[in-house]
């Protein structure tokens, strides 16, 4: 299983996950010009799409399915509130591209297993996803305001986590975002806060996992500095360290490098 997040953020969401047949996108919420060189630099050809899954409505989500879907011919699998839900400015979208899934189901594609799993935000009916190849896991789970005891018996053990760690809950209190605003993204139905990442991964996190990528996160209200240091202090904690799991940041305006899982982590015990 290969993957490369192109783009996280407030500004702007995409997520690449593919096998040797399969190449999916979690989300596109950036022009299409830069989800295509962000796949292209991996050797992608966006033709080769097999979907884009799409977690929920918001725009730095979806700006760029609309152009890549009509250009390529790309399916986009999403739940029935959320097509319900798109802006206008994604355009037509004809109905042969798409593909109606239930929150909670599993679709197959060969040995690549997808689920889907609702999560507290905002939106119509935003979802997370679970990606299994054979017996390994990633999870991504983003744009939540709190991460419930389903989500976390859901997640736990993954490989890979790509997770939320959006902002810095003072730096957030002292930005110039009006109160209500700041009452949104403290809610259940807003974004997870740095310590409220850590603590939850904490709970999920198990001898299994090998990477954690802090995602979303905002850039007024986190430095990636601040996230990874708060997670990793937090896990501490719980006696979890950077010898255990690696903690990866993502960004805004670059992606990240293309990733390989390929098997299960190996442990010695002495």
């Amino acid at each position: 299983m290969r993957y490369r997040i192109i783009a996280s953020g407030s500004t702007g969401n995409s997520i690449y996950i593919g096998t040797d047949q399969y190449h999916f996108l979690v989300d596109a919420g950036l022009s299409g010009k830069k989800v295509e060189r962000g796949l292209k630099e991996i050797g992608v050809n966006p033709k080769e799409l097999t979907g884009i899954l799409v977690t929920h409505e918001h725009d730095d989500h979806i700006r760029g399915i609309g152009v890549l879907a009509r250009k390529y011919q790309i399916p986009i699998y999403a739940n029935e509130r959320t097509f319900n839900a798109l802006p206008s400015q994604v355009g037509k979208i004809d109905d042969s591209l798409k593909r109606m899934i239930e929150t909670g189901s599993v679709i197959e594609f060969g040995d690549f297993q997808i689920e889907s799993f609702p999560i507290s935000h905002d939106a119509a009916d935003p979802v997370g996803f679970l990606f299994r190849n054979k017996d390994l896991q990633l999870s991504i789970v983003t744009d939540s305001g709190y991460i419930s005891e389903k989500i976390k018996e859901k997640i736990k053990g993954s490989d890979v986590f790509i997770f939320e760690a959006n902002h810095d809950v003072e730096m957030l209190r002292m930005s110039r975002y009006p109160w209500s605003v700041k009452q949104r993204i403290l809610g259940d139905y807003g974004h997870l806060s740095n310590e409220a990442s850590g603590e939850a991964l904490a709970d999920v996190i198990t001898n299994d996992t090998q990477k954690v990528f802090l995602a979303h996160l905002s850039r007024e209200n986190n430095l990636p500095e601040i996230a990874r240091l708060t997670v990793q202090t937090i896990l501490k904690e719980y006696g979890i360290t950077e010898k255990d799991v690696q903690i990866m940041d993502t960004y805004h305006d670059k992606p990240t490098a293309l990733e390989e899982l390929k098997e299960k982590r190996v442990r010695i015990l002495f």
